[in-house]
Order: structure tokens, then sequence, then C-alpha cells
């Protein structure tokens, strides 16, 4: 099954990359490892790197999961 194109406005796209950056600088703060995080969400690093870049790819569930341990 062919994947759908996304095209998402270049505000959404910023908004996105934004909050990537703020989780990625929270976990630093908070001195938590891509380990610990993965393993509490249940989610794989790839996807956990992903949102920290800010994919618009990764599902909703996941961010809130990340968020939830932060």
């Amino acid at each position: 099954m062919p994947r759908k194109n996304i095209n998402l406005a270049p505000s959404t796209v910023k908004i996105l990359e934004k909050m990537g950056t703020q989780i990625k600088r929270a976990r630093l703060r908070r001195n938590i490892s891509v380990e610990a995080i993965v393993e509490q969400t249940g989610i794989s690093e790839t996807t956990f790197y992903a949102i920290e870049k800010g994919a618009f790819t990764v599902s909703i569930g996941a961010y809130a999961a990340v968020l939830a341990v932060l």
C-alpha cells in the first residue's frame, strides 16, 4: 500500500521542529537518557530521535507518551 503524501503548512513544520527541540532540551535539563525514555514509553529509539527532530510522521500518541515521561 503506497504512502500518502502529507502536505503541511510551513508554519506547522516550524512548530513541530520547535517542539522537538524543546523536548530534547527538557530531556537534557533533567539528565534523562534516551534509553530511559524509550523503556518507559515503549517506543523505539528511532521513533524517539524522530520526535526530537520534530518529524510529522510520528503519531501524536508517541509525542504524548514522551511528554508524560518528561
